[in-house]
């Protein structure tokens, strides 16, 4: 695990096994997100901490929800993904305080909702990673907030040749909620970390 990625734990050890701790991991689209949880995990494993790891893609809503609704396409990606709301109000609020938690991870083949009972950890490490976790409906729920900064032509590169070839949708689509994002609500200085990746 690199360095940083070590220094950031040590960072949250003064309150980490007193109470849970909720770490934010945001960044933009293929900016190395799954990498860096993929490293805290194994780090954590090695010590016998206790965690545990939401990944906000896994709770979008269907396809209907957020295509062809009439909205520009940016909006749909940035405001509609997920029920922005619904999440703070049943997922972020419950973190600190819940033994569990009941969620609808979302089955991709059949555009449908499958609810799961995830057990927390008493006191341990709650990791989220995502796109936009600093927006204001969510913002405040995080202890720490790592940010992941990278290039758009970095991030692009790493896309599949398949998934790069449809240009238009990053144009309308993703590109312009990440610029709505960063002027909104710059998550590089709202962040306690930033990682160049």
């Amino acid at each position: 695990m690199e360095m940083e990625h070590l220094d950031l734990l040590r960072d949250v050890d003064d309150e980490y096994g007193r109470k849970r701790f909720i770490l934010g991991i945001d960044g933009l689209s293929r900016s190395g997100k799954t990498t860096i949880v993929r490293n805290l995990s194994h780090h954590l494993n090695k010590e016998n901490r206790p965690y545990h790891i939401f990944h906000l893609d896994d709770h979008i809503v269907e396809r209907k929800r957020r295509y062809d609704t009439g909205f520009e396409e940016w909006y749909e990606y940035f405001q509609l993904q997920w029920d922005v709301e619904w999440l703070a109000e049943h997922f972020f609020r419950n973190l600190n305080d819940s033994e569990h938690i009941l969620l609808p991870f979302y089955q991709g083949q059949l555009d449908t909702h499958e609810n799961r009972t995830i057990q927390l950890p008493k006191n341990g490490l709650i990791i989220i990673e995502g796109v936009f976790i600093q927006r204001k409906e969510w913002r405040n729920f995080f202890d720490k907030v790592l940010y992941l900064d990278c290039p758009r032509t970095t991030r692009f590169d790493r896309e599949s040749l398949k998934t790069q070839q449809n240009i238009t949708k990053f144009k309308n689509r993703y590109w312009k909620a990440e610029d709505y994002y960063i002027n909104q609500y710059n998550p590089e200085v709202m962040a306690d970390h930033v990682i160049r990746s």
